[in-house]
């Protein structure tokens, strides 16, 4: 690529991603870097306590505690970290042993990226404070070890969190997550109404820290606009009620400003968020969900129509995309993410939070019956109605650039090109395939935002998606950790339709380097036709389908586990077709091999591929 080129490419980035945008995160920067911005001048006591007091009455209506952090918590979903009564070193990185230098540094002294400590998301998972609501769990069934344990560990993490210092206090959005959190154990004890004042206190802390920088949240376009425009509703609105002559007032208008905004600008009239993310789009209903819970706690003012058609409609995109069996597809960035954690379910199971969302934004139950999607709201308090939501059924989701097919088993996503926002993988013309809840063919996930190059290159690019690369490179070049260049458009209007016989989905793109990639499906009840028309490259095309775990064996141009059953049929001359090892990442941090099929081509034309199963 010439540097005009780059330029070019560079600056057409930008203006994607917003001047106004753009303008916020240099002003933050600089602001920070030269120490004119607020954060700097923050000072304040860091409360000892009591923060809870024990029930004289405990809950007779939800008796079963989580045991998420009690005894062995696993990190990111999937990491076994034992604990007992004392707390953890809120400044060590448990996985990889090793602790940050330095820990009283102002936060902004502490680097982004710190190789000596491996990726900080370690460090920040204790201190998002889910252990505060198994602990409130606890104690609210009677438990006396339950609040003992709440205020050694809150007592101890003020001591060694000292305000505004360390890597705990670094990023606005882990402290949204804590007072998010707080404000739901302090519901779950019944104590939201008459709080002990050293926890209003540690409320009105950590919006301090928050509110100086919602501008640099609201740059991201993502998530942490969300979490903390909630966090200052939530914990304004609180010591608004509570403190009168505080900032309460203040900071609850600020927020409910910014989570408006927030939600009509990222929330797309289909559903889709701005992250195209499975999990970010849980973690921005959890928050959604938790400011809606606290706002009629407190009898303050409805958000407006647009917030709750957005709000139900994120709500049905999540309830369209999670399987039976509560998994989802690993589509988008994944960073191990779970907000408002009510129930031992698995880190990958949907349900609780799709239940949750459905019945306070929709009025109507996603899940019938009995089972551990409803403890969120038997712990919550909140009813279950007796209307049941419709069963999802194929639709094609276009403002965010998803396909949803669905006939008798199986479930097809497709994901395409409409990006509104910032790419975070570059997987367009992906494929997502399921099959009596098993994930046949899969996205890598993401792995690690701080980890070698060869792993932060693989799985955000396109070797790791279920579609065809060209010329050993991804769909559009990466400019940075984080962001990619030449964002992909879908070239003319996607072509989706559903009858008695098939279900079928057409798009295509052609990238910077003039590849085109033409990709038709169909799926029928016991069949799915895959066609992609390629050209455009300079050597060669791979066509990639990322197979589940199981025991696959090749046998001419076919592919098969004994039940399932994959043919590639095409009359270009096929250079190789072999089945090699990949990798994918279900959890964060965790990765594991997979067996990929992969199919190499040297010309132009068409391959098609047939899934066919007997059930």
């Amino acid at each position: 690529m010439t540097r005009v080129r780059k330029y070019k490419m560079l600056v057409e980035t930008l203006f994607a991603l917003g001047v106004l945008n753009i303008w916020r995160v240099f002003y933050y920067r600089i602001s920070v870097r030269f120490g004119i911005n607020p954060v700097h001048g923050l000072h304040a006591m860091m409360p000892k306590g009591p923060f809870f007091e024990a029930l004289n009455n405990p809950r007779t209506d939800c008796s079963v505690p989580n045991d998420y952090w009690w005894g062995t918590v696993y990190y990111f979903g999937t990491f076994p970290i034992h604990l007992d009564s004392v707390p953890p070193d809120w400044h060590m990185n448990p996985i990889s042993g090793q602790s940050v230098k330095q820990p009283q540094r102002a936060w902004w002294k502490i680097p982004d990226f710190d190789s000596d400590v491996g990726d900080v998301k370690c460090v920040w998972e204790a201190s998002r404070f889910d252990w505060v609501i198994t602990f409130a769990q606890r104690a609210a069934t009677g438990d006396p070890e339950g609040i003992k344990r709440l205020e050694l560990w809150l007592v101890d993490w003020c001591e060694n969190n000292l305000p505004y210092k360390g890597p705990n206090w670094k990023c606005g959005q882990e402290a949204s997550i804590r007072v998010m959190h707080l404000a739901m154990a302090a519901r779950l004890l019944n104590q939201q109404a008459e709080p002990c004042p050293a926890l209003l206190d540690l409320i009105d802390l950590h919006l301090q820290r928050i509110a100086p920088t919602i501008s640099y949240a609201v740059a991201q376009d993502n998530n942490h606009g969300t979490s903390e425009a909630a966090a200052l509703f939530i914990g304004g609105s609180w010591l608004a009620v509570q403190r009168p002559d505080s900032r309460g007032s203040k900071w609850s208008a600020l927020g409910r400003k910014w989570l408006e905004n927030r939600v009509a600008r990222l929330i797309e009239p289909d559903g889709s968020f701005s992250q195209y993310s499975v999990n970010y789009h849980r973690v921005m209903l959890d928050t959604l969900s938790m400011a809606e819970i606290w706002r009629r706690d407190l009898g303050l003012p409805s958000f407006s129509h647009r917030f709750g058609q957005r709000a139900q409609a994120a709500t049905e995109w999540l309830y369209l995309v999670t399987q039976p069996n509560g998994d989802a597809p690993n589509i988008g960035a994944n960073d191990g993410a779970r907000l408002l954690p009510l129930s031992d379910t698995d880190y990958r199971d949907y349900r609780p939070s799709v239940q949750l969302a459905m019945v306070l934004f929709s009025g109507c139950c996603a899940y019938d019956g009995e089972g551990e999607w409803n403890l969120s709201l038997q712990w919550l308090g909140i009813a279950l109605p007796a209307e049941m939501a419709k069963r999802p059924a194929s639709k094609l989701l276009d403002d965010g650039g998803y396909a949803c097919l669905q006939r008798a088993k199986a479930f097809v996503l497709v994901r395409y090109p409409r990006f509104r926002f910032r790419p975070s993988q570059a997987d367009a013309l992906h494929v997502d395939f399921w099959l009596n809840g098993q994930n046949v063919l899969r996205d890598a996930g993401s792995y690690s935002y701080n980890t070698d190059a060869e792993w932060l290159a693989y799985f955000p690019g396109t070797s790791s998606h279920n579609t065809v690369q060209f010329d050993d490179r991804d769909q559009m070049p990466r400019i940075s950790r984080f962001l990619f260049g030449d964002w992909l458009k879908t070239r003319g209007i996607p072509k989706f339709s559903v009858d008695q016989q098939a279900d079928n989905f057409f798009a295509a793109y052609r990238d910077g380097k003039g590849s085109m990639h033409q990709r038709a499906v169909t799926l029928t009840d016991d069949a799915l036709l895959v066609t992609d028309q390629i050209d455009g490259f300079t050597n060669k095309a791979v066509l990639r389908w990322r197979l589940m775990p199981d025991s696959w064996v090749i046998v001419g141009n076919t592919v098969s586990n004994g039940t399932i059953q994959i043919t590639v049929k095409t009359d270009l001359p096929i250079v190789r077709l072999q089945l090699v090892e990949g990798w994918e990442s279900r959890y964060y941090l965790q990765k594991t091999t997979l067996p990929v099929l992969e199919v190499e081509v040297s010309q132009a034309g068409s391959i098609k591929t047939l899934i066919e199963w007997a059930l």
